[in-house]
Parts: structure tokens; sequence; C-alpha cells
């Protein structure tokens, strides 16, 4: 379980020397992000053929597989999103808090494309990597709850309040159940899950960023935390309020059965 972790603090010694000579702390910060990464699709071949006894890494991750699979289930992922985004839409046009916003620029929707490969990062390290580590001591149902606890905690942002807290945090869990049915639904392929996220992310960044004008005092129990509350320009998370969780547990009523899923059980090596 510290095969992460590990990685990470070597991506944050090697950056060391970069603050020595003087550049940006954020960009450092970035650079342990991405070195980190680098390090985990490196390193994570090779662990899952000692550690778990996969003869086929990339395929058993749903990774390596025909393209027209891959992009079926990527579709459909983005389309789940889309519906979740468009209700959510509606819901705030409806009540008030929100009208249409003057669109965005092209480097605004460069960006919201880019988001994607965030959906990618997330769904290979936590129901592609974590969610198969946990198999060797769970069943797959008890290690799905198990990753969605620490997808919630590790989204969490504590210096927020605690206020916050009650709605982020069984948000993200439930956001992470949601997420392991899609996958498992998709026959364990993970490009459903990556156009999940990834759409969930990208377009919810396009809205905020100018598809849709939002009330800077949307009450944090109906829209989430907003973590720009003294801007002009506020920036919600809905998966922490009750708006967020509307669509999110109607998901999780239709994937719940799903996480038994086909996968046989990961069984670690003696």
């Amino acid at each position: 379980m510290l095969f992460v972790p590990l990685l990470l603090a070597v991506a944050w010694l090697l950056t060391r020397p970069l603050l020595w000579l003087g550049v940006d702390p954020g960009a450092v910060e970035l650079l342990v992000s991405l070195g980190g990464f680098v390090l985990f699709l490196v390193c994570l071949p090779p662990r899952l053929r000692r550690v778990w006894g996969i003869a086929h890494p990339w395929r058993h991750l749903g990774l390596n597989v025909p393209l027209k699979k891959s992009i079926h289930a990527l579709a459909y992922g983005l389309l789940e999103a889309g519906l979740l985004l468009l209700g959510l839409t509606v819901l705030l046009l409806i009540l008030g808090q929100a009208r249409w916003g003057g669109g965005l620029t092209m480097g605004q929707a460069i960006n919201a494309v880019a988001l994607i490969g965030v959906g990618f990062a997330e769904e290979l390290l936590f129901r592609g990597w974590l969610w198969g580590e946990l198999q060797l001591r769970l069943n797959r149902r008890q290690a799905a709850v198990a990753q969605a606890v620490v997808f919630s905690v590790l989204h969490t942002r504590f210096d927020q309040g605690w206020a916050i807290h009650l709605g982020l945090l069984p948000g993200m869990f439930v956001l992470g159940l949601v997420l392991a049915g899609r996958r498992s639904k998709d026959g364990n392929l993970l490009a459903g899950a990556v156009g999940l996220h990834g759409g969930l992310v990208a377009g919810w960044f396009a809205l905020q960023s100018g598809l849709l004008s939002l009330e800077p005092s949307i009450p944090v129990l109906l829209m989430g935390p907003n973590y720009n509350p003294v801007d002009a320009l506020p920036n919600y998370n809905p998966i922490g309020g009750l708006l967020g969780w509307l669509g999110l547990l109607q998901l999780i009523s239709l994937r719940w059965r799903w996480l038994r899923g086909s996968q046989p059980q990961i069984k670690a090596l003696s």
C-alpha cells in the first residue's frame, strides 16, 4: 500500500534542487505530481506481475483492449457526465441561481478538454491500481467501498472548515462508488470511468468558466463549497451539495449490483 507514496517521495526528492535554483514553488509542486505519475506508469506493470501475479497488467487494468470497445465505453461515460451536468444546469436555472454566460474563450475550451486527462490519471490510480491492491485483502465489493473512502478523503480540502466536510466527504465517497460501478458495468474497461470522471471535471470547468454565470452566494448545502468566496468568479464543487447528490445517488442505485463484477478476485502471490 506504500507503493504510490514511495513514488511521490522519490519525485519530491528529485525536484528539491529546482527550489535551490529559484524555480517557483507552485511549479515545483506540479512537477512532483507529474513526476510521480510518470514513475507510477513505469513501475506499475512490474508490480502487478510480481505482487498480483498478472501476466498482462495493462489488459487487466482495462487499458490494453480493442480500440472500438474503449471508444464505446468512453463515449458512454462522457454521455453520462453530460447528462448529470445538464440536470444540474437545469436545476440551477430553475432555482434562479445561475444564468447563461457569454461562452468560452479558445484557451478555456482547450483547458476543458485537457482536464479529461485528470480523469484518466485518477481512474488509473483509484479504480485501477488501488481497487485491485485492496482486493489482495478484501473481496471485490469491500475493496470498492474502501477505495471510495480513500478517494473521498484525498479530495477533501480540510482547510475550508468543518461544515464543508459534511457534504463533500460523502459526496466524493459516492462518486468513488459510482466510478467503480461504471468500470464494472463496462466489463472492467477503464475508459467508461475515465469518460465519466473526466467529463464531469472538464464539463464543470467549462460551465463555471463562461457557459454559466453562477450566483456567488449559493448556499453550501445546496451547491457545495465555494473555493473563491470573495472572488467575482465563484468556484463551486457541487459534489458536496444536495444538487450533486441527487444525480450521484441515482447513479449508485443503478451501479451497486455491478460492483460484484465478473473479474476474479485478485490474490497476493506467496
